[in-house]
């Protein structure tokens, strides 16, 4: 069959069947924010197409000393891991629907599923969804089909791009979003107690949160479970090294952000979301979940179970709208675990947490340089107080090859001056140490 073009002539029958004009089809989109024409330069050969990318791509910082963070961290990448997931079964494997052909994928599947579970000490986790602020949407959606109430109670000390993501999502729903500001960094126990009632769904923290303190959850946990309601935890997966496991402290549904188990920053992605739960909560979770059974002569198989997205029923029904996953990422996340082993995550995380500390006594030895906060406990990133624009400073540092940390006056009201600065197991002393000297410069 021949390809067909719409015409003019076309695209004004279809107008005049639907009783509309041109303009009538696109007012509700602003005059500014139309497109006039498409200019587009004339076509480039391959190899000058190439040369041109080559040209961009050398303009970027690609040899900055990191420190940036907020949920997104500059983790060491065992080579193993791109050697293996660049293997063509596994680079261009799509969806297992046909399990006969698709055993080693769904073992994949399944054992990633596995090693979520250990590291959270939850029951049962998917595989997986985009990242881990659609992670955190996905438990809150959870929880309101687990619970039938609306109200969600929201920590301010969760990441703010999460939070964002959370409100973008709900604007449209039926949804009460309590969201409570931290106390001095810290979560305000006081006002989550007493905003929690027999009509909330959830409430959502994070550990370690976004500012980087460090707490237990269980006494929250107990509150809301007093009022049937759910407790969500969003955590940095490699801090479960060495931190009291979700799990642990009774949390109902987990969720993260799986970057720093073994994938590149990459500009922002692609990343992976997690989500973990327990037992009871299986049919409600999204996503793909791959389960290990038996065939007919008692062979050990694995196939996809619990399908209830969109793809397979009624889209009113479905637990979720995600119609693909990242198994690619997924299988980066088990191999990782695979090569760190118990182990080597206990002294990944031991690594972050000691580099970082050094860090923070490091640069508040500078006497313009305070902490924002009270740190009792913090694991890999913390705040610093500036005498000068947090922004500014940052755009001072990069000049002298560091990308020094995240700017918080983005999300945060009257931190114009403060700066969070992540520590992985990458950054070695001299690093550190030459981040202080060229903030003490710069100062």
């Amino acid at each position: 069959m021949p390809f067909i073009t719409n015409t003019e002539q076309q695209q004004k029958e279809m107008l005049q069947d639907l009783g509309l004009t041109m303009e009538q089809l696109f007012e509700d989109i602003p005059k500014d924010l139309r497109c006039a024409g498409l200019d587009l330069p004339s076509g480039l050969s391959e190899q000058e197409v190439q040369q041109q990318l080559e040209h961009l791509a050398g303009l970027n910082a690609d040899d900055l000393i990191c420190f940036m963070g907020g949920g997104v961290y500059d983790h060491f990448i065992p080579a193993a891991i791109n050697a293996i997931t660049s293997r063509g079964e596994f680079y261009t494997a799509y969806t297992p629907y046909q399990p006969e052909l698709s055993q080693g994928t769904l073992q994949a599947i399944y054992e990633y599923q596995s090693a979520i579970c250990r590291l959270t000490e939850m029951e049962v986790a998917n595989a997986s969804v985009y990242d881990g602020g659609t992670a955190l949407y996905e438990a809150i959606m959870m929880a309101r089909r687990a619970t039938r109430r609306e109200k969600i109670i929201l920590d301010d000390g969760v990441n703010p791009i999460y939070r964002q993501i959370v409100r973008t999502h709900v604007r449209s729903l039926p949804v009460e979003l309590v969201e409570v500001a931290h106390a001095d960094g810290q979560i305000n126990r006081k006002e989550i107690w007493a905003q929690i009632d027999d009509k909330t769904a959830a409430v959502v923290v994070q550990n370690p949160n976004f500012f980087g303190f460090i707490d237990d959850f269980t006494d929250i946990a107990e509150t809301v479970h007093a009022q049937k309601a759910l407790l969500i935890v969003s955590v940095h997966p490699l801090s479960l090294g060495i931190l009291k496991t979700p799990g642990a402290m009774g949390a109902d549904i987990v969720t993260g952000e799986g970057q720093s188990l073994g994938l590149p920053m990459s500009f922002g992605g692609p990343f992976l979301g997690f989500i973990a739960t327990r037992m009871p909560h299986v049919r409600k979770l999204p996503g793909r979940i791959a389960g290990q059974t038996l065939d007919h002569q008692g062979r050990r198989g694995f196939v996809l179970t619990l399908q209830a997205r969109e793809q397979h029923i009624r889209r009113e029904k479905a637990t979720s709208n995600i119609c693909t996953n990242e198994a690619l990422c997924a299988l980066t996340a088990l191999i990782y675990l695979s090569l760190a082993g118990k182990q080597g995550l206990k002294e990944i995380a031991q690594l972050c947490a000691n580099k970082a500390c050094y860090a923070y006594q490091r640069l508040t030895q500078i006497p313009q340089v305070k902490p924002h906060f009270d740190y009792q406990w913090f694991f890999n990133e913390f705040v610093i107080d500036l005498p000068l624009s947090a922004k500014e400073a940052s755009e001072k540092l990069i000049e002298k090859g560091i990308a020094a940390g995240f700017p918080l006056s983005r999300y945060y009201k009257d931190m114009d001056k403060s700066l969070l600065i992540a520590v992985t197991e990458k950054r070695t002393k001299q690093q550190i140490d030459r981040l202080a000297q060229a903030l003490e410069a710069i100062l």
